[in-house]
């Protein structure tokens, strides 16, 4: 065993980290039931309280990203249900529990009810995102299915009016909350299906307890939903709420007027826009025009006037003329020094050149060129032709 000496000394912050690492590696995200009790809003939005029952108590945090859906529905006294991660506070060694989400005790069966249905239907498909549909950038009209007493309808109204105030909006009056409110808002869904005014539909409520979402946590709507021809973009309670008809809907928006935001294009961004098309199209032109204005003039130094092409061709045909006189002058001499080499390699040949040169032709009595002296005899005449004249003789002797 090693002695107190050689075990390891912490620091404070070393040691409640490590209780800290410890705290969440033992106790993953879990349900803790108890009241509220010494509920405080800070200025930076996150929320305080102690949860208790009879035998303990422990501090909490819900931090403001998580705080802000139940800024208006937590009181004291108040019995919740809170699901935690189990910490510690370091600079303060202070045992805690940072709170993800909160709900009325009680309800924990009917948010088991909603996973169940959840999970059969997106088992089914309902909930496939290749089967959902992007609501149209430029919507001629939209559709708000609502109760005409929400705040969240005045809320989408504004938002609506304040982005472009020349999209038509219809209202669908329907109660959204209660007894039979899911089978009327399905119900409706199908009437502005039937009616076919709008290019959209926006389904809002504002936020609260999951009993009074509950009417879109239920099938019949989420099978509404995807059998509407429009499509439906679903802006129901605070952020952090989801429904059954987030999931079955088209695109799902945070809150009503995010649900606004996402159907409605900006009147500012359409102007922006046009204005950058406009200015591209410019350029467009402008560019196009540079380009003809640069084929034209060069088509223009192609063109020629009908006088000065004739004087052209009229060029042409002189100095054609002079390339076939002088062709021609080049041939007749060519021709001329070819007959001439004909005309000596023919004199070489003559008869006449070769007597001119001392040789002689002899012939006998009729006329046959004596080539041996065979062929005559002694006493015949034979007649010998010169370069000038010609010789009779006998033939006396022959060898």
């Amino acid at each position: 065993m090693p002695s107190d000496l050689q075990r390891p000394i912490l620091t404070v912050s070393e040691l409640l980290r490590s209780v800290r690492d410890t705290l969440e590696r033992r106790f993953p995200l879990l349900w803790v039931r108890g009241e509220l009790s010494n509920l405080n809003y800070a200025a930076s939005g996150h929320c305080y309280f102690t949860l208790k029952d009879r035998g303990a108590q422990v501090d909490c945090v819900m931090y403001r990203s998580r705080a802000q859906a139940f800024d208006a529905s937590l009181r004291e006294g108040m019995q919740v249900e809170a699901q935690v991660l189990v910490s510690l506070y370091e600079p303060r060694g202070r045992f805690q529990l940072t709170v993800e989400n909160l709900r009325p005790a009680g309800l924990g069966p009917l948010y088991e009810r909603f996973l169940r249905l959840k999970a059969r239907l997106e088992a089914e498909g309902l909930f496939d995102p290749a089967a959902k549909r992007e609501p149209p950038q430029f919507p001629a009209a939209i559709g708000v299915v609502t109760s005409l007493q929400a705040a969240a309808l005045r809320d989408v109204l504004t938002t609506l009016a304040r982005r472009n105030r020349a999209i038509p909006i219809i209202v669908y009056p329907v109660p959204v909350q209660g007894e039979g409110a899911a089978e009327r808002i399905a119900a409706m869904l199908r009437r502005a299906n039937d009616r076919a005014e709008c290019d959209v539909l926006l389904l809002v409520r504002g936020g609260g307890s999951i009993e009074d979402l509950w009417p879109f946590n239920e099938e019949r709507l989420a099978r509404a939903l995807r059998a509407s021809r429009i499509p439906v973009v679903a802006g129901i309670g605070h952020e952090t709420d989801f429904t059954i008809a987030d999931f079955a809907a088209d695109r799902r928006a945070p809150t009503p007027t995010a649900a606004a935001e996402l159907a409605s294009p900006a009147r500012a961004e359409l102007a922006a826009r046009v204005a950058e098309c406009t200015r591209c199209l410019s350029r467009d032109a402008q560019r196009q025009l540079g380009y003809a204005a640069q084929a034209l003039d060069a088509l223009a130094r192609r063109l020629v006037h009908p006088a000065a092409r004739l004087k052209g061709l009229q060029q042409d045909l002189v100095g054609l003329g002079a390339r076939l006189s002088l062709a021609l002058s080049h041939r007749i001499r060519s021709f001329h020094s070819e007959i001439e080499k004909l005309r000596i390699a023919l004199g070489g040949l003559d008869p006449a050149a070769v007597l001119a040169r001392g040789y002689s032709i002899t012939r006998d009595a009729s006329g046959r060129v004596l080539t041996d002296p065979a062929q005559v005899a002694a006493g015949e005449t034979v007649a010998t032709t010169l370069a000038r004249g010609w010789l009779e003789s006998e033939v006396r002797k022959k060898g």
